[in-house]
């Protein structure tokens, strides 16, 4: 009995141990997860005024480009945004799930007609172990990323796309909706398609010409949609790792309860069976 009850009180101690790690992990993906979605927010109205830029263009009229135009799709690029630690519930198996039944449904499994550019340790091994050609792949990005971080992914998918490798583009991420709630989804980055209305063509006078500008702004473009969703997905990262550890807190506080009441119950009846023998000692010897 004095074994049994030495090993469920180093139960308990292990289990407060655990639970002290995982409460200081939600604590530190609470404070992060702020600060991902204010740097989420601020990237916003920097896309937002390139896209306005691209309606006053495009309202001029007869300007092309071939990331605003539609093409037979033969090969279709994935940037797929996962995270380089786990410990984040569901957030990286959710989104890779998706990727391999897209992969399935739309492709059956053939890898001539898809090309994937991937970020995250988590999403690059996983597709590794599937023999699953990766095109580029970033790694070991910090919690709170640079644009710098990820330019070379995205401007090697966007070159992808101009230079014919890949005739679609579409961004593979999990979107921030709440603390609770992160969705992945997929969508289409390239071609572009509508960017909204522009006012007034006469808004803008455009230096040297609305060609040159298109030219140059649209890749631009296309790269911040990217490190938007890169964004927008460490959001859903330090969300996710924040419920989950908050959930491993409150299982881990239920088994310590549990292994506390079954300490108590055997010392009891520990106690009670010492009782017992001094009692029939004392009857044996009256």
């Amino acid at each position: 009995m004095a074994k049994g009850m030495r090993d469920i009180k180093r139960q308990i101690k292990s289990t407060q141990n655990m639970k002290q790690i995982t409460k200081a992990m939600e604590m530190i993906a609470s404070a992060r997860l702020r600060r991902a979605q204010e740097a989420a927010q601020s990237a916003r109205p920097y896309a937002e005024k390139l896209r306005e830029v691209i309606g006053e263009i495009a309202a001029s009229g007869g300007v092309k480009h071939p990331m605003l135009e539609r093409r037979p799709i033969r090969r279709t690029g994935y940037i797929v945004i996962t995270s380089d630690r786990g410990l984040a519930g569901g957030y990286n198996a959710n989104l890779l799930r998706k990727v391999m039944l897209t992969i399935r449904d739309k492709h059956r499994s053939n890898p001539d007609e898809y090309l994937i550019f991937v970020t995250g340790r988590k999403g690059r091994d996983f597709l590794r172990r599937r023999n699953i050609p990766i095109a580029q792949e970033v790694v070991g990005l910090p919690d709170f990323p640079r644009f710098s971080d990820i330019k070379d992914v995205a401007n090697g998918a966007v070159k992808a796309y101009e230079s014919g490798v890949i005739d679609e583009l579409v961004l593979v991420y999990n979107e921030f909706r709440s603390v609770i709630s992160q969705t992945p989804v997929d969508k289409t980055l390239l071609p572009l398609g509508e960017t909204g209305q522009g006012g007034s063509a006469s808004s803008y006078e455009f230096e040297p010409s609305p060609e040159v500008v298109l030219n140059h702004i649209l890749p631009r473009y296309a790269e911040t949609l990217v490190y938007s969703a890169v964004l927008e997905g460490k959001a859903s990262e330090f969300g996710a790792r924040m419920t989950a550890m908050s959930n491993a807190s409150k299982n881990a506080s239920k088994f310590i309860n549990s292994l506390t009441l079954q300490y108590n119950r055997a010392r009891q009846a520990s106690i009670t069976q010492e009782i017992t023998e001094i009692v029939a000692g004392a009857n044996a010897q009256s």
